[in-house]
């Protein structure tokens, strides 16, 4: 459900790579060298000073990671007795997280180096340490330089190598170890031409409010997300000043309470005399209050490093099913914050990303994608709307023409709910994740407020505007869900798309169908605006069926076989019986095989199943197949899902 490849084979083959160094050394699971450092293109001009304090995060891996994805794959099929079976922190922790023997001996270590432990956490995951230049390069075996920066005029820190550390096992990643890469709002954009002004919205100079977009995208009254929390990912603090003074200048009136947390001893405050500018935190606020002016907290996290902010919200007290990010940063390996991403998705929290304002993917204007292409979270294109009137219904829609989307740069590898709708699209990769999931208005039409200045009207946009608004929007969908059963809906992408390809996708979706971001809108799924934006009531209703059932959309189904391995004579065959299980029987699972080896066929009578049932899977050998083993993976395929299963066949 999650992946095609999982993070178990990334384990796997890191364990292999493990190398003496030191004794006991090990090599962590991820990297940390610069792509820029090692092929010289950022000269070293030199090193941090041994007396320089730095703060770094400490991540272990998660355990028992074939049952993680077991579960994941459980958690989002309809049809499984685990379905939406979400987890506590603590129940998370005691299946998945790391064992208290091999955190207390991370502990035991950073400690043995001199580093001092300044945070730990629930599960286990993250260890927050601050120490010397020189204790650092000490207890991870490595050299920090400075380098020149191949396209930014600045020097940055990094390691010279790969970090290794005195542990009987591996770490996942240290955070905190360069400064390659500084975050920066991926969708934030102000106006530099003559782009048309909105029109219809209720603000100053007909400027979009974000209770605007509650009444294109959503149209009704009985849902503001009562009882919900969003939680919003930020880099730098906020000035709640302005916050205040938006919601005078629109004659509106903010009664969600708000948190401020800093995750790692970031201020929490921003105020421009100190050079800090809180306009993409406010906006951030102001479009999620918008959409969900009833919530039970909004709660803004602050911190330094991804992985503090990532695990706050994991952890909190208070977890946030439905979590904005309007930021982007290019880490050393896109799998760093799987741990984080994983851990939302079994405890029910949906995190989505602004995938930035630079057009097409890839772009040289702001080579800034991840998280956005990452597998396990809900990338928000941008639109260019119109409605009917200020505070009035959803009328028109197009591409905007800097909305951010396409193939992923990271090279993250198609997650299994999209291949089916990759395969009907001229411009998806058929191999790695295409992007965004969902749009929604981006365009120069503004209201804003921040830096403690004058407020704007129709000079900025952005795809940061989008994210948030879906988290907001995911509220509504989650009181709903608690109020009719008694869950949250997590990571929506395994249902949005099963409704994408089924015949509710009309009534749950504006179908964006023209205008371009480098990719053209077109009908149904598309690179500039992935399956547009939300319409109304009914998609809520349609991903609280969990894309099928209720909604019409394609039934997620099971696969197995029986028996689970065979032997078959050469010159002869044998069969099994593979069962297909699904929750709705409205679309067809076909079957192949793959994996047999040279003089082996394999055949299935019937070849696709509509509804529950079995089919007969013939394995020949012919007098010159090669005796062995060999594993024989079954695939079933239906319009939105594709899962497999494994025979073991021995030839005689």
């Amino acid at each position: 459900m999650i992946r095609n490849c999982g993070r178990s084979a990334l384990v796997f083959l890191a364990m292999l790579s493990t190398v003496a160094v030191g004794g006991n050394a090990q090599n962590l699971l991820t990297h940390h060298v610069r792509q820029a450092t090692r092929d010289g293109s950022a000269p070293l001009v030199g090193h941090l000073l041994s007396t320089q304090t730095m703060r770094l995060v400490i991540t272990l891996p998660l355990r028992n990671q074939d049952g993680l994805d077991r579960l994941l794959e459980d958690l989002y099929n309809p049809n499984s007795p685990r379905f939406r079976q979400f987890l506590s922190v603590q129940d998370f922790t005691a299946s998945f997280g790391p064992t208290q023997e091999d955190y207390d001996a991370a502990l035991d270590f950073a400690r043995s180096h001199r580093l001092s432990v300044v945070g730990t956490s629930p599960n286990r995951v993250n260890i927050d340490v601050v120490g010397s230049v020189a204790n650092i390069e000490s207890a991870l075996h490595i050299k920090m330089g400075l380098y020149k920066h191949p396209s930014e005029a600045r020097n940055f820190y990094a390691p010279d190598r790969e970090p290794t550390v005195d542990l009987p096992f591996s770490l996942w990643h240290i955070s905190g170890l360069d400064n390659f890469s500084i975050p920066k709002p991926a969708g934030l954009d102000k106006r530099t031409g003559s782009e048309p002004a909105a029109t219809t919205g209720s603000g100053p100079s007909a400027s979009f409010l974000g209770s605007d977009m509650r009444a294109a995208y959503y149209g009704g009254t009985s849902l503001t997300g009562s009882g919900q929390s969003v939680g919003l990912f930020e880099f730098e603090g906020v000035d709640l000043a302005d916050l205040n003074t938006y919601y005078a200048n629109a004659h509106q009136t903010n009664n969600v309470p708000i948190t401020l947390t800093s995750t790692d001893g970031t201020s929490t405050s921003c105020v421009n005399s100190s050079g800090c500018d809180d306009t993409e935190q406010v906006l951030d606020m102001t479009q999620a209050l918008g959409m969900a002016p009833g919530l039970a907290h909004l709660i803004v996290y602050v911190g330094s490093t991804d992985a503090s902010i990532l695990n706050a919200m994991a952890t909190d007290s208070i977890l946030s099913a439905q979590i904005g990010c309007s930021w982007a940063w290019r880490p050393a390996d896109p799998s760093t914050d799987d741990p984080y991403f994983q851990e939302f998705a079994v405890q029910g929290q949906n995190f989505f990303v602004a995938t930035g304002d630079s057009g097409k993917w890839p772009t040289r204007k702001s080579p800034y994608y991840y998280p956005s292409d990452d597998a396990l979270v809900v990338a928000v294109g941008g639109t260019d709307l119109t409605t009917s009137s200020a505070g009035g219904a959803w009328a028109s829609e197009s591409a905007w023409a800097d909305g951010g989307g396409g193939i992923s740069p990271d090279g993250i590898p198609i997650p299994s709910w999209q291949v089916a709708t990759a395969s009907s699209c001229s411009n998806c990769s058929k191999t790695l994740r295409n992007a965004p999931d969902v749009s929604a208005n981006a365009n120069f039409t503004f209201y804003v407020c921040a830096d403690q200045t004058t407020c704007t009207a129709n000079l900025y946009g952005g795809t940061s505007f989008a994210a948030p608004m879906w988290a907001g929007y995911l509220a509504l969908v989650n009181q709903q869900a608690m109020s009719s059963t008694g869950k949250t809906v997590g990571f929506i992408n395994p249902a949005l798309y099963s409704i994408g390809n089924s015949s509710s996708y009309d009534t749950d979706m504006h179908d964006i169908t023209s205008g371009s971001d480098g990719y053209a809108a077109t009908t149904s799924y598309d690179l500039a605006t992935g399956w547009g934006s939300p319409k109304g009531s009914s998609l809520i209703t349609d991903l609280i069926a969990g894309g099928s059932g209720g909604g019409g959309g394609t039934a997620d189904f099971s696969i197995s076989a029986s028996p689970s391995s065979i032997s078959v004579a050469r010159g002869g065959s044998n069969t099994d019986a593979i069962t297909i299980t699904d929750s709705g029987g409205n679309s067809s699972v076909s079957l192949s095989a793959s994996g047999q080896g040279s003089g082996v066929s394999v055949s299935f009578s019937p070849s696709s199943l509509s509804s529950s049932g079995t089919s007969t899977m013939t394995v020949k050998a012919n007098r010159n197949a090669s005796r062995g083993t060999f594993t024989l993976t079954i695939t079933g395929k239906n319009a939105s899902f594709t899962h497999t299963t494994q025979v073991s066949v021995t030839i005689n």
